[in-house]
């Protein structure tokens, strides 16, 4: 939704940024619950058949993903807090600002929020990735 909020000047411009926001902080809470029961319930061990340094990226890019997936809307929500617009969620729910208006601030987080984003799409396919190597390949469980 974000790359074709932001790449067209069609009437869906506004559906689109309609639909962007409510979503962020529904992946936001999403992930905040995600997290909650990670630390709180026990997870599958990966195969022992899976090399060391495999481990290690797993497990790094487990907790790249929750990073960025806190982070994006918060970069977001900051953002336009900067810029002086206000978080709308539909029935009139507005979210309070988390940062001053600050154009500084704005052209900072404008990039920022664009290149976690790719991060964030990078690091998904090549989790992608792995899990459909493991699964269909490699079928170590």
């Amino acid at each position: 939704i974000g790359v074709a909020m932001v790449s067209t000047v069609s009437s869906l411009h506004g559906l689109l940024v309609a639909i962007h926001k409510p979503l962020g902080l529904m992946i936001f809470v999403l992930v905040v619950v995600r997290l909650w029961l990670r630390f709180y319930t026990a997870i599958p061990p990966l195969p022992g058949s899976i090399p060391t340094w495999q481990r290690a990226l797993a497990h790094l890019s487990h907790w790249a993903l929750y990073a960025m997936m806190l982070a994006q809307p918060l970069i977001g929500w900051a953002m336009l807090s900067a810029a002086g617009y206000p978080v709308t969620l539909g029935g009139g729910f507005v979210l309070p600002a988390i940062v001053p208006v600050n154009n500084d601030w704005y052209a900072l987080l404008r990039p920022l929020h664009s290149i976690v984003a790719l991060l964030l799409f990078l690091t998904i396919m090549a989790h992608l990735a792995a899990a459909l190597l493991h699964a269909l390949v490699l079928r170590d469980g």
